[in-house]
């Protein structure tokens, strides 16, 4: 009987070990940065990469739209590629309902962890709105970012995932690991009691 009730109790424990993990996990908004020195970004390093960056504008953005576009993404290890301007309104970039795609060179970023935008132009609420960003990088997987809202005018606006304590497939495998430890740990209690 005391077994029953040690295994309930531990089952239990771990349930409510994996509840409150889930509800731990970091959600992240695009949001403003207070400051961000385009000069510090490495223009050319030693290797230099590709990189294919599709930028979906949102239904709910102007027809067009005469604003600056520009880009900055990299990763953790401070590698960074800039594009200074990559709207051209003559060819019809960032039109309502629309995908552009660009073709960016810079320093190998991997994997891919921040992404920020910067609109000049328009100030008024309803500038150009991107719906999402999606990068393919050297040597990862593709990574996108979901902004669906208007770009403050003059700001870099994004996500930077570059902080974040663990991403979501590693906090798969974190569980996994959990439950494996759990497991030994019963294992080894009851072979103590037996």
């Amino acid at each position: 009987m005391m077994k029953m009730v040690l295994l309930l109790f531990c089952l239990a424990t771990a349930l409510t070990f994996k509840v409150s993990e889930s509800k731990s996990a970091v959600s992240l908004q695009p949001h403003a940065l207070e400051s961000f020195d385009v000069g510090y970004i490495q223009m050319k390093g030693a290797e230099n990469c590709s990189y294919l960056v599709m930028i979906t504008t949102s239904c709910s953005s102007p027809k067009f739209t005469t604003d600056k576009i520009s880009i900055a993404f990299g990763d953790a290890s401070g590698n960074q590629v800039y594009a200074a301007r990559l709207d051209d309104p003559k060819s019809g970039t960032f039109e309502q309902c629309s995908s552009d795609s660009f073709q960016l060179d810079g320093p190998c970023a991997s994997p891919i962890c921040f992404a920020y935008l910067y609109r000049s132009g328009s100030t008024d609420n309803k500038g150009w709105e991107p719906e999402s960003v999606k990068i393919y990088g050297y040597n990862s997987d593709a990574v996108t970012f979901t902004f669906n809202s208007s770009i403050p005018s003059d700001t870099w606006y994004g996500y930077n995932y570059c902080d974040t304590p663990s991403p979501p497939s590693s906090s798969i495998q974190l569980s996994i690991q959990k439950w494996v430890l759990f497991v030994m740990f019963l294992g080894s209690v009851f072979s103590v009691w037996m």
